[in-house]
């Protein structure tokens, strides 16, 4: 990375780790960033905090990956765990996506995806990998598309629950 800078249209491989809780913060910061950006959200600070909190202290939960450039956390994202009794393992679902915006399309999402999948099959027990992306992010869509990822036969549904 030497001589490069954000913006730079490539830039060497960035170190990919499982996240600590002192990554804390970049996971609030980006959560916030990611709801405002793509779906015009302002998420409560508090509530982000005690969700990533939760997920950092309760690896049943999930856990956080980051992606650094020049000890700079540039990207992350969060897996889940999705139980298919139809396959007798977990999906692992891919969540809360985000490259900060000067280091996109600069391989940023591709080492944290990489070192995802290495994961999971070291791990054993994972069939697959799941993840949902508005359906307006185009972007976001190509990348996943770039990398073996492929639409599924799913629709999504929900029903909020009254807050606590």
């Amino acid at each position: 990375m030497s001589g490069e800078k954000a913006g730079d249209s490539a830039i060497e491989g960035p170190r990919v780790r499982v996240a600590t809780a002192a990554d804390g913060d970049a996971f609030v910061r980006f959560n916030c960033a990611m709801a405002l950006e793509t779906e015009n959200k302002r998420l409560p600070e508090e509530k982000v905090v005690s969700g990533v909190r939760s997920v950092l202290e309760d690896s049943a939960r999930g856990f956080y990956v980051v992606a650094e450039c020049n000890a700079e956390i540039v990207g992350a994202l969060m897996v889940t765990f999705e139980w298919s009794d139809w396959r007798d393992a977990n999906f692992w679902w891919i969540q809360s996506v985000y490259v900060i915006p000067q280091y996109r399309k600069r391989g940023v999402y591709r080492a944290l995806y990489q070192f995802v999948r290495e994961r999971a099959q070291s791990a054993g027990g994972v069939c697959g990998f799941r993840l949902y992306v508005e359906k307006d992010n185009l972007g976001a869509q190509q990348a996943y598309e770039s990398l073996g990822m492929s639409k599924c036969d799913y629709l999504m549904y929900e029903e909020p629950l009254r807050s606590e």
